[in-house]
């Protein structure tokens, strides 16, 4: 019997190669902080919401003092007294511009000009009342008349002004009223000092300058 050395091999087969999937850990959702949440959200977008709609109502609807302007001022009549003492006549007819500003209809009581020359006060006139209709605008005329007035003081500078065709008056409107918002009636006023200058010839206004008060 024959012996004989014999190396028995034994096969193995590769391992199969396998994927590995790592699943993130899955929590259930609380459902009613979400709710919260989102409910607590809408009440924020809402509530903003409503103050902006508020802020934008209260400044159009807020009540603003009416707009003045002298419209015209005509110099009906001018005499330069020499006796006895050095006197001024004067006539004007003024037309005076009302605009309201507002939502609601304006109701004023009256509107006093008053007309001055160089610092000085010649006289004031008053008009009845009125009605100016919302965002609109109304025209108040107004007659003054000076006589006797002594301007002494100023003679020298009003002849200088006649020759050279402009005088500078000083004008200075008032007007107080209420404004009627629903029910409720809330008192108004406006105020407006101007510096006029009139041409003597065309009996116009050359130029104003106002500052509301």
């Amino acid at each position: 019997m024959g012996s004989g050395s014999t190396h028995d091999h034994v096969a193995y087969a590769p391992l199969p190669t396998e994927n590995v999937i790592v699943l993130p850990v899955y929590y259930q959702p609380d459902l009613r902080r979400w709710r919260r949440r989102r409910n607590l959200s809408r009440c924020l977008c809402t509530a903003a919401a409503i103050a902006s709609l508020l802020a934008v109502l209260v400044f159009i609807f807020y009540p603003s003092d009416p707009y003045l302007q002298l419209a015209r001022i005509h110099l009906n009549h001018i005499r330069v007294n020499s006796s006895p003492q050095p006197t001024l006549d004067l006539s004007f007819s003024l037309v005076v511009k009302v605009h309201n500003r507002d939502f609601f209809s304006l109701n004023y009581d009256s509107l006093d000009v008053s007309i001055g020359y160089r610092g000085r006060e010649l006289g004031s006139v008053r008009s009845h009342g009125g009605r100016v209709r919302a965002r609109g605008s109304s025209y108040v005329n107004a007659s003054l008349k000076l006589n006797g007035l002594e301007v002494i003081h100023d003679v020298i500078y009003l002849i200088e002004d006649l020759i050279k065709g402009v005088i500078p008056f000083d004008t200075v409107t008032m007007v107080k009223g209420e404004l009627g918002v629903l029910f409720f009636e809330i008192p108004l006023k406006a105020k407006v000092s101007c510096e006029v200058y009139v041409n003597t010839s065309n009996q116009t206004i050359v130029r104003q300058d106002c500052y509301p008060e």
